[in-house]
Parts: structure tokens; C-alpha cells; sequence
């Protein structure tokens, strides 16, 4: 039991951290309707970025301690998501490529960048580093998983406030039109490139920042640390919708998402103590996505079909 008891914690943890990564493909999947294929290497460019910087901290320029620093190289893991966001962004509302083409080809280049950022190395150990969670722990007296959910916790809530605050402004009201009715809000004089850019922008930023929370939680980076991130996005946002579906409110439909991180990795968990290969949780989350799409669909259709008659009236 106690052995169950360790692993939902890590659960728990590694949840609301990529809780974060939820809430960004929750703007663009569910605001704009597009599975953007960018989060896969965003996720993984945010790590490596935050790593290496952290790791440049032993160097001797005037300025090495200040990149070191872990708040600032997770602001520096955030800025690279959203510059990935806004090459996927340029690519399809500048030269009208397919936004899923257009997330394909950021997530091939990316793949390469960080390659080139990790110094040719497919991964990057930080195991004497300091990091926010140790710092949050010499500060508190935490144990390292009590500090982990507390600051996943607590940079989840910021960023659901942040995003609440965003699209109840005029441009985040913009943007949630450009989802619901492109062209709608287009013949009202809104710019919809610049709403689906901006979309991105802040959807791969918080991708990134996820990234960097994770590479400093587990103490590495890897170049693959991303692979599959896209299908975890949307398994938490499918779990968040059936758990709190009822709830109306912009608000907790953003709470729901790190609510449906925290289940999916808590599920996990489970299937894992139980005995299932862990190179099967990949098929296991892309079963549960697919399922979870096609119920709705195949209820509709089957109400649909008893809402007539024998005689076809």
C-alpha cells in the first residue's frame, strides 16, 4: 500500500506540473479547434533550454550566474516555447500552410534545434544544480514531493487566473470568437491571423514553461522528454471535461484541465503498479483519446437514430 501511496504522489506531482502543458493545447485545441503538433517539441525545447542554462551557471562571464538562476531560466524556457509558437503561428496565418502541417514542421525542426542547444547530447543531467523546487525546500523544509506539488500547484493556479484575466480582456474575447466564428468576428474588424497567432504564442509559452518545471523537477533534460506530450494534453482535457463537464464556467473549464492531468498520470500509476508494460502507456493514452471522441459522436448519432419513428416520420 505504501508502495501505491509514493507512486500517486509522483503522480500528483508530475500532474499539476504538466498540468501547465494542458492549459496551453487547451487554448488552441478547444479555442480555436486546433491540435497543434508544435507541443511536442516545445515541451522538450523549454527543457532543454532551462538545463542548459542552468548548467552554464559554472561558466565564468558576468552574466552566467544570472542565466543560472532557475526562475530565470524557466523565464527563458517560457520565451522559447512562445518563439516556437510563433514560427508554427507565422507559418500558417503568413503563408497559409495547414496549421497541423504547419505544427508538424516546427516539431521536425525543433527536434534538430534541440539537438543543437544540448550540444550534439541527447540528454543533460542536472543532479548537483540548484533548482526552484530545492531552493522552495531549503526555504520551507519540505520534503521534495510535499514542494513539488505545492509550487505545481500553485504556478497551475497563477496561470488559470492569468488566462481567466486574458480572455475576458478584448483581445482574449477576440480570440475566443476567432474559434467560435472565424468569420463572424472577422467581418466585425477583428484581425483573426494576429488572434490565431497570438493564440499560439501563449498556448507554446505555457508548453514551454511546463517543460522547464518538469526538466527541473526530474533533474535532466531530454530531447524526447516531448514525444507523445500532444496526446497527453488532450487525454487530460478529455478526463477534465467528463469529471466536470456540469461546471459552466470559463474558469473551471481551465481548473479542468490540470484536474485532468492529475487523474491521467494518477491512472497511470495505477496501470503501471498493476503490471503493464510502461512502453504501452503510449498506446494506452491514444486509446483512451480515441475513445473518448468517438463516444460522444456515436451517442449522438445513436439518439439521433431512435429520435425517428418505424415509419420514418
Amino acid at each position: 500500500m505504501s508502495g501505491l501511496l509514493i507512486s500517486l504522489q509522483d503522480a500528483v506531482v508530475q500532474g499539476v506540473l504538466w498540468g501547465v502543458m494542458v492549459l496551453g493545447v487547451y487554448i488552441t485545441y478547444k479555442q480555436l479547434d486546433i491540435a497543434d503538433l508544435t507541443v511536442d517539441g516545445s515541451f522538450a525545447l523549454g527543457g532543454c533550454v532551462c538545463a542548459i542554462l542552468i548548467l552554464k551557471g559554472d561558466g565564468d562571464k558576468w552574466y552566467s550566474a544570472l542565466l543560472a538562476n532557475p526562475w530565470i531560466a524557466l523565464l527563458c524556457a517560457t520565451l522559447a516555447g512562445m518563439a516556437a509558437g510563433a514560427v508554427t503561428g507565422f507559418l500558417h496565418t503568413i503563408f497559409e500552410i495547414p496549421a497541423i502541417l504547419a505544427g508538424i514542421l516546427t516539431q521536425i525542426g525543433l527536434w534538430s534545434i534541440n539537438l543543437r542547444i544540448m550540444g550534439g547530447k541527447s540528454n543533460a543531467p542536472l543532479l548537483k544544480t540548484d533548482s526552484i523546487f530545492s531552493q522552495f525546500i531549503e526555504l520551507t523544509g519540505m520534503n521534495k514531493q510535499l514542494a513539488s506539488i505545492a509550487i505545481g500547484i500553485g504556478i497551475a493556479l497563477l496561470m488559470v487566473i492569468f488566462l481567466y484575466w486574458f480572455f475576458g480582456t478584448e483581445i482574449g474575447s477576440a480570440m475566443r470568437a476567432t474559434g467560435n466564428n472565424e468569420y463572424m468576428i472577422r467581418a466585425q474588424g477583428v484581425n483573426t491571423n494576429w488572434t490565431k497567432l497570438l493564440a499560439l504564442i501563449i498556448s507554446n509559452g505555457l508548453v514551454g514553461m511546463s517543460g522547464g518545471l518538469v526538466c527541473q523537477s526530474q533533474k535532466y533534460a531530454d530531447i524526447g522528454m516531448g514525444t507523445g506530450a500532444i496526446v497527453i494534453g488532450l487525454a487530460a482535457i478529455v478526463i477534465g471535461d467528463v469529471l466536470m463537464g456540469r461546471m459552466r464556467s470559463f474558469g473551471s473549464k481551465l481548473l479542468s484541465g490540470v484536474v485532468g492531468s492529475v487523474i491521467y498520470f494518477a491512472i497511470r500509476a495505477i496501470v503501471l503498479r498493476m503490471g503493464m508494460n510502461a512502453n504501452d502507456m503510449k498506446l494506452l493514452s491514444a486509446v483512451i483519446v480515441a475513445i473518448a471522441l468517438c463516444v460522444p459522436v456515436m451517442t449522438r448519432k445513436w439518439r439521433l437514430k431512435r429520435s425517428y419513428t418505424e415509419g420514418g416520420v
